[in-house]
């Protein structure tokens, strides 16, 4: 990918309001049609919360990027990890509450490590900022 679409405030806004509406979506449906086992329901909407959150985290991420060049850099790895997140943790609680099985083991806790990189280089994106950014 090239490295000037990577630190593009627009991609990671448009990716973050995109899974936020998937997170919607998938909401809806964990709530209305996983009903009659609560602890499966519980399981998938734990994964939705975590999903939508960090697709909010991606927004943030996208005005990182905005701020000047090094402020972009950490928010694209910001926004790196919560894509990475999404997908190892909330993805492995869909399958997992859906199928039953656990399509990765270890998954999830990677999943979760990545969001706390994530956030932690959004973080590091303000410490970056200064004046001449």
């Amino acid at each position: 990918m090239n490295r000037d679409v990577l630190y593009s405030p627009q991609l990671w806004t448009v990716l973050g309001t995109l899974l936020a509406g998937v997170a919607v979506a998938l909401g809806a449906y964990g709530w209305h049609d996983l009903e009659g086992d609560t602890a499966i329901r519980e399981i998938f909407m734990l994964a939705v919360q975590y999903h939508m959150w960090h697709a909010l985290g991606l927004i943030v991420a996208g005005w990182r990027c905005s701020v000047g060049p090094r402020s972009a850099k950490a928010a694209a790895l910001a926004g790196m990890a919560f894509v990475s997140g999404i997908v190892l943790f909330s993805g492995n609680l869909y399958v997992f509450a859906i199928t039953g099985d656990l399509p990765v083991t270890g998954a999830a806790p990677i999943g979760g490590f990545a969001f706390m990189a994530g956030w932690g280089m959004l973080a590091v994106s303000a410490v970056l900022c200064e004046k001449s950014d």
